[in-house]
């Protein structure tokens, strides 16, 4: 590195490969040798060259590491976390989900405002959370707050206070101090903050009739089958929901909707011909509607429940289809890590790894039988995870016909477009000078399989265990600072305690 590019202060941490994903100045990505140099005072990033430039002529105390050929990735960005802290901590904590985030190259989590008690839906609320927060995160964490009925007044507060949207269900969320919304409640939320600098997010499920007094169908049919549960949330809920909510989007023409965990296809013509009108409207959709299909869920394996379903595969096919799009509404890929107890999700005995005591608090929520997928807790976890799962089902995609994402597709749609999303694409989700030097050390060819060891989420339940992927996250980097390198002691973790911050600036876009 030649001296004239270097700083005039200080020692460096520079981390160069053959194969880098950096951000140009038009925020088009190029895969390339880097060499990216960070300050450790700062935690930013100082400069980016195209080219691998030997150690020579580095400040005195530098850390110089050469990763070839492993891939240098932006620190993901996932948008979609409930970390449930505090009040529902047995289910998952900042401690131990925001562990698993950075053990899977994720740097920057978005929390989302409901399953803690209480909800983020009221600025004492969110101050509530901030102090849970405090000492415990392991990447930097960001916060969502939620709509409800009855909580426009403190819509405002809370922007001012710093969360990166705002959320509400159409449908019942499954916790009570979160409860669904009307399309008035809607329009409010919409007159409220059509002048904030925010996103108005939506769970978009909605049942048909429901404007008529209507209610959800009971099942018909095995409650261990998975059909019966996916036939008991069809695309048809989906397809009502967004309908509902562009039927209100002229309330606040430039305020940014955005559609979170879209399954069905049948949403995407909705959405595009939405866009096409001028409506600011995206969505994103999951890890596990991309690398899941509903024919290979065994009966009664309730670890694949959510909301809404993962659907057939010739549905899953569609959305790959979409996400290499030109014109693609969906915009971003998420976790939407929701995890509870083993107990809430009803495993058959077969599938329970080890007893555990049912929280005091739930012993009287659940009367089912094992294996019931209308009784079970709706939620996958998954965080940290992402990448190999989308890396490993665009791999087989492109051995296939199908036009399969590529390295700089994944990270335009975890890292570029999420960080976007949230109002921190000033920081975050780039390999750039002036950003945060979050840097995730990728193996792309490493074969493993995911064991429940593997696990570092609190409830160690997933329906990824035991599925074989190719491409690793060998360590994650922190704005300069190395805080997980895969396969060292304490578990990969190389500091002592998390660093990571609580993001509560305010949005400015």
């Amino acid at each position: 590195m030649a001296a004239a590019e270097l700083p005039d202060a200080g020692p460096l941490i520079v981390l160069v490969s053959t194969r880098a994903v950096l951000t140009l100045s038009d925020d088009t990505l190029i895969l390339s040798p880097a060499t990216i140099a960070a300050s450790p005072v700062t935690g930013k990033i100082v400069s980016v060259t195209a080219e691998v430039l030997p150690e020579s002529g580095l400040p005195p105390g530098s850390v110089y590491v050469d990763h070839s050929p492993k891939l240098l990735l932006p620190g993901l960005v996932d948008a979609h976390v409930h970390l449930n802290e505090p009040g529902r901590t047995e289910w998952e904590g900042f401690w131990t989900g925001t562990r698993a985030a950075a053990s899977g190259g994720v740097t920057t989590v978005v929390d989302m405002p409901l399953n803690a008690i209480p909800p983020t839906t009221t600025l004492g609320g969110f101050e509530e959370k901030l102090r849970a927060s405090r000492g415990q995160c392991w990447v930097d964490v960001g916060f969502y707050g939620g709509v409800i009925p009855g909580n426009a007044h403190e819509l405002k507060p809370l922007v001012e206070a710093g969360v990166r949207g705002f959320k509400g269900f159409l449908i019942e969320s499954g916790v009570d101090e979160f409860p669904a919304v009307s399309s008035k409640d809607v329009a409010l939320a919409m007159d409220t903050l059509k002048d904030s600098a925010t996103t108005l997010m939506f769970h978009a499920e909605m049942v048909p009739a429901e404007a008529d007094g209507a209610q959800q169908a009971a099942p018909s049919g095995d409650l261990t089958a998975y059909r019966t549960f996916l036939d008991s949330r069809p695309p048809s809920y989906e397809t009502r929901a967004i309908e509902e909510i562009l039927s209100l989007a002229h309330i606040a023409p430039s305020l940014h909707l955005h559609i979170v965990h879209l399954s069905a296809t049948q949403c995407i013509p909705l959405l595009k011909a939405a866009r096409a009108q001028g409506v600011n409207i995206t969505a994103e959709t999951c890890f596990h509607y991309l690398g899941l299909s509903a024919e290979e869920i065994e009966r009664g394996d309730t670890r694949h429940k959510c909301c809404p379903p993962i659907r057939e595969g010739k549905n899953r096919d569609g959305l790959w289809e979409e996400l290499v799009a030109a014109d693609s509404c969906i915009k971003t890929v998420v976790s939407d890590h929701s995890p509870c107890t083993p107990e809430l999700k009803l495993l058959p005995e077969h599938l329970r790894k080890a007893p555990e005591p049912t929280p005091a608090a739930h012993q009287d929520d659940r009367k089912a039988s094992s294996g019931d997928f209308m009784a079970a807790w709706g939620g996958i976890s998954s965080v940290g995870l992402g990448l190999p799962i989308l890396h490993t089902a665009a791999k087989q995609r492109s051995s296939s016909s199908v036009k399969a994402p590529t390295i700089m597709d994944m990270v335009r749609l975890c890292c570029q477009a999420t960080a976007a999303q949230v109002g921190l694409a000033h920081r975050k989700g780039a390999l750039r000078a002036g950003m945060d030097a979050d840097v995730c050390v990728f193996d792309d060819a490493e074969a493993w399989t995911f064991a429940q060891g593997d696990m570092r989420w609190k409830n160690r339940c997933s329906p990824w265990e035991g599925r074989a992927f190719t491409g690793r996250v060998r360590e994650t980097w922190l704005r300069g600072r190395k805080v997980f390198e895969l396969g060292t002691g304490r578990d990969g973790f190389v500091v002592e305690e998390p660093f990571g911050e609580s993001i509560t600036e305010t949005r400015t876009v």
